[in-house]
Formats: structure tokens, sequence, C-alpha cells
């Protein structure tokens, strides 16, 4: 049975600049099913669903939900909850915990200070602490999204799960499920596509010392997807696996063609040209669809680094 994410494998279509644009993650968890829409279609009150999207629209900050991986019987609600925050800004980066026996607490946070990187409202309103524990190995599987999300994701985050691997959860929908199994690590931000165990344990293991596994990377979370794409043209050009080392500090241009300044933190500048095209031959985006599409694609055209200049004394 051929499904989007088996023509987007075959096709080859790349990975880079395909990942979900969220500076701030807020995650709270939802055992049970959930629908293609999950804050408002899963036992989540769908007021407090509604009410959670129109706080968080134009903050930065994307809502999901996750459960433990596992079955999901239609088995209520948990008592306390699990939450997280995360901010993916590098030179910000940060990962906050707390638990919740009332979700609605969650209307209580200042989103637009979250999706600044500021996370005092969500360490007075849920008596969060900083994550002191395993990096987060997110893995999408919602099936009422897209099949290939449950029939890849499923298998993958139980795998992670039976092999020891801590901070793996089940989340709600990360974008670009032909890319499936798809996965999120926090704190960094940084999406994988195609993922396999072994390979997610090498970016988990990477995560822990800092520093960013390219392979397989649709990019930071951080940046829009031209800057996605050039930051990991960066990487793979420089040889620069630092997590916290580059950021994306200005897009010039508009689709179909932009020019990406790219920075380390030790001073060095990039110039990155990124166009858009559209994958060919058509292929479905989705499995939810019979209609074929061209999805867009960044390719990164040139990679400069730029020359520091520096003031001569008289």
């Amino acid at each position: 049975m051929s499904t989007c994410s088996t023509a987007s494998r075959d096709l080859e279509e790349p990975l880079a600049g395909t990942a979900a644009t969220a500076r701030t993650w807020l995650l709270l968890e939802q055992s049970g099913p959930w629908g293609a829409k999950a804050l408002t279609s899963s036992h989540l009150d769908p007021a407090l669903g509604r009410a959670l999207e129109a706080a968080a629209k134009g903050t930065g900050v994307r809502i999901a939900l996750i459960r433990r991986p596992g079955r999901h019987a239609d088995c209520g609600t948990p008592a306390i909850r699990q939450v997280y925050a995360a901010h993916t800004v590098p030179g910000a980066v940060w990962l906050h915990s707390a638990t919740t026996r009332d979700p609605r607490e969650l209307l209580d946070l200042d989103f637009a200070a979250l999706g600044r990187g500021e996370h005092q409202s969500f360490d007075a309103v849920l008596a969060a602490r900083p994550h002191a524990g395993d990096p987060l190995a997110l893995v999408c599987t919602n099936g009422k999204r897209d099949r290939c999300c449950a029939l890849l994701g499923r298998p993958l985050a139980a795998e992670l799960a039976a092999s020891g691997v801590e901070g793996v959860w089940e989340v709600t929908h990360l974008g670009g499920h032909r890319f499936s199994p798809t996965l999120l690590v926090l704190p960094y931000g940084y999406a994988y596509g195609r993922a396999e165990a072994h390979a997610v344990k090498d970016v988990l293991h990477g995560v822990q010392e800092g520093r960013v596994v390219v392979e397989g990377c649709r990019g930071s979370s951080a940046w829009e997807r031209p800057g996605q794409a050039a930051e990991l043209a960066v990487r793979s050009h420089a040889r620069v696996y630092a997590a916290d080392a580059l950021s994306v500090v200005r897009t010039d241009g508009a689709a179909p063609r932009w020019e990406v300044t790219v920075t380390h933190a030790d001073g060095r500048r990039w110039r990155v040209v990124v166009a858009q095209g559209a994958s060919a031959p058509p292929r479905p985006e989705s499995c939810g669809t019979s209609i074929l599409g061209a999805p867009t694609r960044m390719d990164v055209v040139e990679v400069r680094e730029l020359i520091r200049t520096t003031a001569l004394a008289s």
C-alpha cells in the first residue's frame, strides 16, 4: 500500500527547511485518543482547547498535546498532567517542566512573554522548574492527522521507550507527515524526519553534549523555512555542530528567493542564497487526500562566508 511517506522517501524529497516554526513550545499531557485537530478533539475540554489556540495565536508559541508511548485506550484523563515549555532561540534556550491538576491554569500564562523567551509566568502559574532530566524526544503519532504518523511514529516511540530512552513522548502534530516518522527534540527545537531508533539515540546523545546532528534534520523551529535551510547549510559547509553557535539574524527577499545572513557566536558570518522550488514529479502530500501536489522545497543555491573587517589602530 503506497503512502505519502513512501512516495516522499522514494522520490528523495529533501528534508531541510521543512520544520514547523515555533520560538516556544508549550506541551500538555493528554492521554487517550486524539482527533485530527487534537486541541479541540480529544479528552481535553474543547472550549479550553479553543481558548488556548486563541491565546497563543501570533505570539510565537505553539501548543501540542503529548502522551506516554503505548496503547491508548479511551480511558479518560490523568489526575496530574505533565506540562513543558521550551524556548528554542539560540543563546536563550531553556526547557522548564511542571505538573497541573487543572489545565485551565494554562490560560493564566503570559503567552506573548513566553513567545519572547520569558519563562517567569510559566514558573509562577505552574510552580515550574528547569527540566533536570534527559532531552525530550517527541514523536508524532497522530494517525487521525495522517495514517503515516500512526503506522511509523507509534512503533518508533514504542521502540525508543522499550530500549530505555528517557524523555520519549508521543505528540499530536509536528507538520510534514510525509516525512514520517517525524521527531522534535527539546530543548534546542530541531526536527527530524524519516527517523530510525538508532539515529534518534545519536541525536539525543548529541543534545546531551550540546551539539546538533545534521543527518536527517529538517531544521530548527526557531527559524522560518528559508532560515532553517540556510542554517543547516552553514553547519554542513563550515562543520559547525555546537547547538548554540549559529543564529539567523537577517532574511532579505521574498519567495521564491531569499538571502539569509547566518552568524556564529565567534563573529563569523555567512550569506546564504535560498531558492523556493517545487518538488517533482507530483506526489501525494498527505494520505488524507488523493490529489497529487508539488510540495515546496528550500534549495540552497550558495553559501558564502563574509569577510570580517577590523579597525586598524592609527
